[in-house]
Formats: structure tokens, C-alpha cells, sequence
């Protein structure tokens, strides 16, 4: 009889997941995209492309670069709007065994409510993901995300418009993420996804012109890594919710190295553009790691960072 497999399963925020890999928001489109090259139904979860209230074109191009172990974009979160995500592209998604989560944005605190509420009553969407990396129109721009009070009042509203799992996506480019995590979870958020994006810029030095048409993007991939992990492990002290890891996860190890440092899942973004079975890689990896270690459940490995 061959041993029992370790146990992959996790909970985040409510949110049952088979295993601790999910896929993060914008690198996986509506997951129909990577159907013919890998079993979708292995994911712990699926996390589609942020939703607005109406379409959204997106950034003239061009949108990406790349960049020394990773990538800038400026996209502009394009996007086909709750309505066509509702009527066209759900129906697959029903299909399918990991859980859906809805990545929503917004420019004021009213459109992120709407959201969250009209999802509230779509079958099939386990739960939501707020990305709050997103500028206030009514305060002058100012990014949601970097403000404790203003992420507060953004989760605030969401929690009252949704009886589904909130899961509240943190942006690095602030002094103390820790505050901000903080108040996510005073009001309301089951569960905190980190890192988004860096910003950064690349510029072409024979034309002296930015590279993104949007001069800045966000960075991703292998190179914000060590950012990452230091903001989750920081997160992962300061409050009692789960912690989804997110920021250059390539393979197995670095998936590994978010769990000891706090994390109870990852998402895996930029990997997908470069092997676009990296998800599945990933998972198979993590398994024989428990196995080579005789551990027994992923849950006993999630914040074993030793400091002493």
C-alpha cells in the first residue's frame, strides 16, 4: 500500500481550495484561454480578470515590457465589463471543479459597492477579490490602497454589499503595508492577497522616449520577489487572516517559501506568460516537497519561518 499523500487542501476566508495555487488576476484571462493546455480542474482556485462596472478598453500600446527577471505593464485593466462577464463568460466557468473568485475595481467607493453586490447574486462566483490599487476620482486620484482610511472605506462598503468571502488585494508601493492590512481587516475583509504590482518605468535611451506608452507600468515577476516575501511575512504577524502570497512565484520553491513566511496560498501570475503549465508544475512541486519532508499537512508548514 503506498503512503497516504500529503494534504493539499486549505481554507481561505471560507473559500474551500484543494490545493493552496490559484491563479492571480490579468495573467490568466477568464481561464478559458488556458484550457487546451492544461486540466484546469487540478487549480486550487481561479482568480478572472478585474471587473468594472462597464468595458474597458485599456492603455494604448505599447503595454508591455520586458525587463531583467520580470516584466513591466501598463494594461489599464481592460476588461469586458460584470454584464458580458455574467452572460458569457461564467458559463464556462461553472463548469469547472476550483472555485471562482471576481477580481472587482473601481474609481469611487459607490462603483466597487455595485460590484460586489451585483456579484453577490451570481451563482458559480465563490468569491471576491477587491483590488484597491485603483486611484479615488472623488479625492483627487489618490490610490485607494495607500491610504489605511480610504482602503477601510472601500472594504467597508464592499462587506455590506456581499455575503461572499472578500478577499482585499494590497498594494506594496506604500510605507507600511502592515496598516493598511490592518485596517482591511477592521473593516471586514476575510482574507488579504499581496503584493500587487511595483511601479517602475523603463525608458528607450536611442529615443529618449518611455517605453510604455503609459511611461509607468507595474512590475512584476522573479525580481520583486524578496519584496513580497518580506510584506507577507509582515502581514502574516500583524493580523489574525489568512494570507494569500503573490510576487514572482515561478516554481515550487518559491511557492514554498511564501507558505513558511506566512502565506496560506499563492497565486501565480507572471509564471503564466512564460509556461503557461507553471500552475500545475508548481503544485506537483509543493506535493513531493511534503512528501521528501514526511509532512503531513501544507498547514503545518504555512508561518514555520525560524528567527532564532
Amino acid at each position: 500500500m503506498s503512503p497516504t499523500p500529503p494534504a493539499m487542501a486549505v481554507n481561505i476566508g471560507g473559500i474551500s481550495l484543494q490545493n493552496p495555487v490559484m491563479t492571480a488576476s490579468g495573467t490568466f484571462g477568464y481561464a478559458r484561454e488556458f484550457d487546451p493546455l492544461i486540466d484546469l480542474n487540478r487549480l486550487g482556485g481561479i482568480i478572472v480578470k478585474g471587473l468594472a462596472l462597464k468595458p474597458v478598453k485599456g492603455n494604448p500600446p505599447p503595454r508591455i515590457v520586458e525587463t531583467p527577471c520580470g516584466m513591466l505593464n501598463a494594461i489599464g485593466l481592460e476588461n469586458v465589463g460584470i454584464d458580458a462577464f455574467v452572460a458569457d463568460k461564467m458559463p464556462f466557468l461553472r463548469t469547472l471543479k476550483p472555485p471562482i473568485i471576481a477580481n472587482i475595481y473601481g474609481t469611487s467607493v459607490e462603483e466597487y459597492a455595485e460590484l460586489a453586490g451585483r456579484l453577490d447574486a451570481v451563482d458559480g462566483v465563490a468569491g471576491v477579490e477587491v483590488n484597491i490599487s485603483c486611484p479615488n476620482v472623488k479625492a483627487g486620484g489618490v490610490v485607494f490602497g495607500v491610504d489605511a482610511a480610504a482602503a477601510g472605506g472601500v472594504v467597508r462598503a464592499v462587506r455590506q454589499s456581499t455575503r461572499k468571502p472578500v478577499i482585499v488585494k494590497l498594494s506594496p508601493n506604500v510605507t507600511d503595508i502592515t496598516a493598511i492590512a490592518r485596517s482591511a481587516e477592521e473593516a471586514g475583509a476575510d482574507a488579504l492577497s499581496l503584493i500587487n504590482t511595483l511601479i517602475g518605468m523603463a525608458i528607450d535611451i536611442e529615443t529618449r522616449r518611455p517605453r510604455l506608452a503609459n511611461i509607468t507600468g507595474g512590475l512584476s515577476g522573479p525580481a520583486i520577489k524578496p519584496v513580497a516575501l518580506r510584506m507577507v511575512w509582515q502581514v502574516a504577524r500583524a493580523t489574525r487572516l489568512p494570507v494569500i502570497g503573490i510576487g514572482g512565484i515561478m516554481r515550487a520553491e518559491d511557492a514554498i517559501e511564501f507558505f513558511i513566511a506566512g502565506a496560506r496560498a499563492v497565486q501565480v501570475g507572471t509564471a503564466n506568460f512564460v509556461n503557461p503549465r507553471s500552475t500545475i508544475e508548481i503544485i506537483d512541486g509543493i506535493e513531493r516537497y511534503l512528501e521528501r519532508h514526511g509532512i503531513a499537512d501544507i498547514a503545518q508548514l504555512v508561518g514555520s519561518l525560524d528567527t532564532r
